[in-house]
């Protein structure tokens, strides 16, 4: 290709992306299946164990410090993508922090999860994840006051000190697929697979091939959604339904 035709980087959307400093999974699964002119541009927050404890003044003055990070590379939108805290730290208040700081709209995982199901029309769902069933029982009350029934779900006990959190990351998607599958339900409509730092892309469609319905993940979620409100309607192949078909 002669030079006069190449573009720069991010021609047609740069996204900037907050995880915790844990996360290995999401910026390279991002990367992976990036359309096109779309960079993905990353920065960490520390995660917090109780982040309501101080009415979300340390969440939130951490994810202010995050979002001028990701104002200096002038991103044309911006995600916080960490499912625990998104649907810990009520939207309005994560968000509004997120486009006060960068003047860019923003979205998180938590909203992405339900903008996902309900593009799929799924009401009543199955979740699999890495978390303790504490975590669980509270992501699930935070999908139930959206309309979303979770009828089961099962977890791995691995966010419970950070040497174990750092064991998420490792998890192998054969595992990560036989883990999932042990939870489905005849009735439920979908699975989700929660933890933006969990190996989903590539157990997506081996999934939905094998339970013959939709699979979404927080990290094929928040791409998603991202995607959408960042103005990028490119279709995606190997990641399921979501990104196929919506």
């Amino acid at each position: 290709m002669a030079l006069q035709h190449t573009k720069p980087i991010g021609w047609r959307s740069k996204i900037g992306v907050i995880v915790p400093p844990s996360n290995t999974v999401n910026e390279a699964e991002f990367n992976r299946f990036a359309p096109e002119g779309v960079s993905f541009h990353f920065t960490r927050s520390p995660l917090h164990s109780d982040p309501a404890a101080d009415d979300f003044a340390e969440m939130l003055d951490d994810v202010t410090g995050a979002m001028k990070n990701l104002s200096a590379c002038n991103v044309d939108y911006a995600t916080y993508a960490c499912t625990a805290g998104s649907m810990a730290c009520p939207s309005d208040r994560l968000l509004g922090t997120m486009t006060e700081i960068s003047g860019v709209p923003s979205n998180s995982t938590a909203q992405a999860i339900v903008a996902a199901l309900n593009a799929l029309e799924a009401t009543s769902i199955v979740m699999a994840s890495p978390y303790t069933q504490e975590t669980n029982e509270h992501e699930a009350h935070y999908l139930a006051d959206h309309g979303i029934e979770v009828l089961a779900t099962t977890g791995l006990n691995l966010n419970t000190s950070l040497e174990n959190i750092q064991k998420i990351s490792r998890v192998p998607p054969p595992d990560v697929f036989e883990h999932a599958t042990s939870i489905d339900r005849p009735e439920a409509e979908a699975l989700l697979i929660c933890c933006t730092d969990f190996n989903t892309f590539d157990s997506i469609e081996p999934l939905e091939s094998e339970l013959g319905k939709p699979v979404v993940s927080s990290n094929s979620a928040t791409l998603w959604h991202s995607l959408r409100n960042a103005q990028i309607t490119d279709r995606i192949d190997g990641l399921g339904t979501l990104l196929r078909d919506f």
